[in-house]
């Protein structure tokens, strides 16, 4: 792969980043409403008032606004969230770690039980096994995952109550410190359902990407051979012709787990999970320009940046690919 190709869409990326900001400035101040009504009591006097709106840029005309934004975020400040009166980056820097680990965990359990999926259904294709092997996933990721969430709290939370209702810790609990909040049987309680329910949505991208992919290298002549050499079903099923046949699954899992940052919404706000999703929404309620602008933005960056990944991914785990003329 050239430098100047990488050189190229970095700078494309750049350029996206740039719209992106631009339309998310652009969009929280279109909304109908005063921001500062949700953050400003009404019995303040007028010069109050005039105080707090220049502090926060308010009063300033909106192309200055967006001349002031633009220059704060190429120098990494991301101001103070009207509803929280903190630096919008402690509070990402809060939210951020518990939304990456449900997302990790989320993809981790999806790509490995679909990776495997994919090639038992492969391999016993045609069968009832791979009938209902293909419907499940198909069912679960057509399901609305807030209903699918519903769901999973009435059965495993309140009626089996083998699980919490949600959260990140039990009510009242606070850790005194970053091994003792995430490396916990608690903590690990609080995740497994959020985790297995985001899992069964994303479960049937990789189990059909495979599966597919499986069907195109089984006849290829490698494959062949290593059965001809007399190597047992499962190693050529797992050694030889998976390891040809996840290059769209690896692609894939790059793009995915940078949508997942971003697309935990409805998880978060199901399971009441506190991550940078279910304060997106909070951000919007409470028209919190600087806090659901950064949210936003952190966001688009996690799937361009995923997706600018995945393209390099591709070209160096395919040789036969070459960005040379482009």
């Amino acid at each position: 792969m050239r430098p100047g190709y990488l050189i190229r869409r970095f700078l494309i990326l750049l350029l996206n980043l740039w719209v992106v900001a631009s339309l998310v400035f652009l969009m929280f101040r279109l909304i109908p409403g005063d921001p500062t009504a949700m953050f400003l009591d009404p019995l303040l006097s007028a010069e109050t008032k005039a105080e707090i709106l220049h502090r926060f840029g308010l009063d300033l005309p909106l192309h200055q606004q967006y001349l002031l934004y633009m220059r704060n975020l190429v120098r990494g400040d991301l101001a103070y969230s009207f509803f929280y009166n903190r630096p919008v980056s402690e509070i990402v820097w809060t939210f951020l770690p518990n939304t990456l680990i449900l997302a990790f965990a989320a993809n981790l359990i999806a790509y490995v039980f679909g990776i495997v999926g994919g090639v038992v259904l492969a391999w016993r294709r045609g069968s009832w096994l791979d009938t209902w092997g293909t419907l499940i996933p198909l069912g679960f990721r057509s399901a609305p995952i807030f209903w699918t969430g519903m769901v999973a709290l009435m059965i495993f939370a309140f009626r089996l109550r083998w699980f919490p209702i949600g959260g990140l810790r039990d009510a009242g609990y606070v850790a005194s410190g970053l091994i003792e909040k995430y490396f916990s049987l608690d903590f690990l309680h609080h995740l497994i359902l959020p985790a297995s329910v985001a899992a069964l949505y994303y479960m049937g991208l990789p189990m059909l990407l495979t599966r597919t992919s499986m069907f195109e290298v089984y006849g290829e002549e490698f494959v062949e051979l290593a059965r001809a050499r007399g190597f047992s079903e499962v190693r050529v099923m797992f050694v030889h012709a998976l390891r040809n046949a996840l290059l769209p699954v690896v692609t894939a899992a790059a793009i995915a787990v940078g949508l997942a940052v971003g697309g935990q919404i409805v998880i978060e706000v199901v399971f009441s999970w506190p991550g940078i999703g279910r304060e997106m929404v909070l951000a919007t309620q409470n028209r919190d320009y600087p806090m659901a602008q950064a949210l936003f933005l952190i966001s688009a960056i996690a799937v361009m940046g995923a997706n600018f990944l995945a393209d390099i991914l591709y070209g160096q785990l395919d040789p036969r690919i070459s960005y040379e003329k482009e």
